[in-house]
C-alpha cells in the first residue's frame, strides 16, 4: 500500500507517529513561507504542513494545485494553541511533511470540489467522476452502501435467500415499455431487459425457496423525472405461505430498525396507519400523500351546486383547500397559483380570503354564492381569519390530480412539519380493475398476477369494478417506496382473469404459458413486494432527486452526458444483429 493510514483514522492517539498518507490536495494556503495542505481520501481529511527544515518537502509543497494526487510520509503533531480546527474531525493535529511525492498532477476542475457550491447539473453529470469526489455525494453513496449492507443482513439473518435472476428474459408488453436486445443467434428475435423480476420470483415460490429477496436491477423505458430512471435498483421479495399481514409487518420492521440504525430521522407515527386507497384519494387527492402536514381535501360539491357560478354547478366535483395562514397572498400569487392547476387540467381555481373580522374580504367567486352558502363553506373548511381558501370545480381525476399537487405546494410554503420525520404510510384495498373507456374493457390496475381479495372472488363475473386487489403500497414523505400484493397461485383463477380482461388465449399461453403450467404443480399461496432503493436512499439522504444517490445516473432525457450514451452503432454491429435503420418515413438510412 501506498499509505499506513487514512486521513480519517488519525487522531490525537496519534501524536508522535511517522505515517504516510495518500490521497488528493483539497486546499492549499501559503503563510508566511509556510505551506498549508489540507490532504482528502474517502474517509476524511488531515492538514499537512511544510517545514523548511525538509527542504524538498517544503519546495514540492508550494508547487501543489488542487486535487494533484500526492503521498506525504511525516510526523503526526498536535495543533499549536489557537490553531485548532472544530470543523474537521481530526483538526487538533496536523502532519509534518518529511517526504513529499507527486503521484499525479491535475488540470483545474471545471467547478469547486473542496466547498458547497451550486453547479449546474448537465456540467455534474459530464463530470461525475469529479462531482463523486465532493463530500455530499460521497456521503450518499456511503450511506447507499450501508444501506443495501443492512438490508442484505438483516434478511439473511430473517432465513430469505438471495437469488438472482436473468438480465435477459421474454417480453410481456404489459406496463412500462420494455428495453429490447436483439438476438445474432435468432434473427428477427429480441430479449427484454426486466421491468422487474416479477415472474421469476414466483417461478421461485414454486421452486420451494419460500423467502427470496434480490437487490435487483430494473429497466423501464418510460419519461423521466426527479424520482425515475431508465434503470434502476429495487429491493425484490416473495415469501410462501403468507397473508398480506406478513408482508407488511416484514416491510415495517426492515425499514423501522434501517432507520433507527442509519440515520438520526424519526418516524411520524408508528406503528404505520393504513388507509384504503379511496379514503387517500378522497382526503389528499392521490394514492401517495405526504403525511407530514395537514391541509386536506374538503368535498363541497353539495353547497354550490345550486350556485349561479356555472363552473360550480355544472361540475361533476368541487373540491378544496384551506392554505392556512396564506389570505395576505397577494392577486399575482393567487394567479401564480391560478396557472399551476392549469398544468394539471383544471380551467381555474376559485378563491376566497377570510379577514381579520372572519368574514370574506376577497373572493373570486363571492358575488356568484349567498352569504349562508359562503358561511357553510368557512365552515366546512374550518376557515379561520387570514385563511386563503382554493377550489377546484371538474371532474373528479382532474380536482384530485390539480388539489393533490396544490396541497403539496402549500405544505411546502406553510413548512409546517420537520425535515427529519418520516411520514410512513400504508394503502391497501386498490381496485383490481379499471374500466378503459377507450377500448371498452376492463384493465388490471397493477399487474396480472394481483391475487382478489377473497371475499371479491364472487363479484368477478357479476361485477368487477367492485373487485378489490390484495395490493399494497409503502408511501412515506409523498412518494411511493414499495409496492406488492398476494399473488394468484390457481391456474384456474388466473386463467378467469385473463378472460375478463379480454386476453385471447393463445396470447396468453404465448406471453405466460409457463407461468399457468407451473401453477399446475402445486404451487403454495406466495406474496411479495418491491422496495426502490433509489428513493428509499433519496429519502434518507433528504435529497429531492433520486440521481443524487445513484452513482452514474441518465440526465433527464434519459442520456449519459458523461459518455455519450445511447450512441450509434457501427454498421457491421447491426448487420450481425439483422437490423437496419430506417428515417421516419421508413427509407433506409445509408
Amino acid at each position: 500500500m501506498l499509505k499506513t493510514h487514512t486521513c480519517g483514522e488519525l487522531s490525537h492517539d496519534c501524536v508522535g507517529q511517522v505515517v504516510t498518507l495518500a490521497g488528493w490536495v483539497h486546499r492549499r494556503r501559503d503563510h508566511g513561507g509556510l505551506t498549508f495542505v489540507d490532504l482528502r481520501d474517502r474517509w476524511g481529511l488531515i492538514q499537512v504542513v511544510s517545514d523548511p527544515e525538509y527542504a524538498e518537502a517544503h519546495e514540492t509543497m508550494s508547487g501543489l494545485r488542487a486535487e494533484y494526487v500526492i503521498q506525504v510520509s511525516g510526523n503526526v503533531r498536535g495543533r499549536p494553541d489557537g490553531a485548532s480546527n472544530p470543523d474537521m474531525v481530526s483538526g487538533d493535529i496536523e502532519l509534518v511533511a518529511q517526504h513529499v511525492k507527486i503521484l499525479n498532477v491535475s488540470k483545474t476542475p471545471p467547478f469547486d470540489i473542496n466547498k458547497v457550491s451550486k453547479v449546474e447539473e448537465g456540467l455534474r453529470q459530464k463530470y461525475r467522476y469529479l462531482d463523486l469526489r465532493r463530500s455530499n455525494m460521497l456521503a450518499n453513496l456511503s450511506l447507499r452502501h450501508k444501506t443495501i449492507s443492512f438490508i442484505r443482513d438483516h434478511l439473511s439473518q430473517s432465513g430469505f435467500l438471495e437469488v438472482e435472476t436473468p438480465m435477459l428474459f421474454k417480453t410481456t408488453p404489459e406496463g412500462a415499455r420494455d428495453y429490447l436486445v436483439p438476438s445474432r443467434l435468432h434473427r428477427g428475435k429480441f430479449y427484454a431487459l426486466p421491468q422487474s423480476p416479477q415472474q421469476l420470483k414466483q417461478l421461485l415460490m414454486v421452486a420451494g425457496i419460500e423467502r427470496y429477496f434480490q437487490i435487483a436491477r430494473c429497466f423501464r423505458d418510460e419519461d423521466q423525472r426527479g424520482d425515475r430512471q431508465p434503470e434502476f435498483t429495487q429491493l425484490d421479495m416473495e415469501m410462501s405461505f403468507v397473508e398480506q399481514e406478513d408482508v407488511l409487518q416484514t416491510i415495517e420492521i426492515l425499514i423501522t430498525e434501517l432507520v433507527a440504525n442509519l440515520t438520526e430521522m424519526k418516524f411520524q407515527q408508528t406503528p404505520w396507519p393504513r388507509f384504503s386507497s379511496e379514503e387517500v384519494l378522497n382526503r389528499f387527492g392521490t394514492d401517495k400523500p405526504d403525511l407530514r402536514f395537514g391541509v386536506e381535501l374538503q368535498d363541497v360539491t353539495e353547497l354550490v351546486v345550486e350556485s349561479e357560478l356555472k363552473i360550480f354547478s355544472s361540475a361533476e366535483t368541487v373540491k378544496g383547500i384551506n392554505a392556512e395562514g396564506c389570505g395576505n397572498y397577494s392577486r399575482k400569487q393567487i394567479d401564480s397559483l391560478t396557472d399551476f392547476v392549469k398544468q394539471y387540467g383544471a380551467g381555474g381555481l376559485a378563491w376566497a380570503v377570510v379577514g381579520d373580522d372572519g368574514n370574506v374580504s376577497r373572493s373570486s367567486f363571492r358575488k356568484y354564492v349567498d352569504e349562508n352558502t359562503m358561511h357553510a363553506l368557512k365552515k366546512k373548511m374550518q376557515a379561520k381569519p387570514g385563511d386563503l381558501l382554493l377550489l377546484v370545480a371538474s371532474d373528479v381525476d382532474v380536482v384530485h390530480d390539480s388539489l393533490a399537487a396544490l396541497r403539496v405546494k402549500i405544505g411546502e410554503k406553510i413548512g409546517v412539519y420537520d425535515t427529519n420525520l418520516l411520514a410512513c404510510c400504508w394503502v391497501i384495498d386498490f381496485p383490481l380493475f379499471n374500466w378503459n373507456e377507450r377500448e371498452n374493457r376492463w384493465d388490471p390496475s397493477h399487474h396480472l398476477f394481483t391475487a382478489p381479495l377473497t371475499e371479491d372472488i364472487g363479484h368477478l363475473d357479476t361485477d368487477p369494478g367492485r373487485v378489490r386487489g390484495s395490493q399494497y403500497d409503502m408511501v412515506c414523505n409523498g412518494y411511493e417506496m414499495a409496492g406488492g400484493s398476494i399473488r394468484i397461485h390457481d391456474s384456474a383463477l388466473q386463467q378467469q382473469i385473463f378472460d375478463l380482461i379480454g386476453l385471447d388465449k393463445n396470447v396468453a399461453l404465448e406471453r405466460f404459458g409457463h407461468m399457468l403450467e407451473a401453477f399446475e404443480y402445486g404451487t403454495p399461496p406466495h406474496g411479495g413486494i418491491a422496495v426502490g432503493i433509489d428513493r428509499l436512499v433519496m429519502l434518507l439522504a433528504q435529497e429531492k432527486n433520486i440521481r443524487e444517490v445513484i452513482a452514474f445516473p441518465k440526465s433527464q432525457q434519459a442520456t449519459d452526458l458523461m459518455v455519450g450514451a445511447p450512441s450509434t452503432a457501427d454498421v457491421d454491429q447491426l448487420n450481425e444483429l439483422h437490423i437496419s435503420i430506417t428515417d421516419s418515413t421508413s427509407s433506409k438510412i445509408e
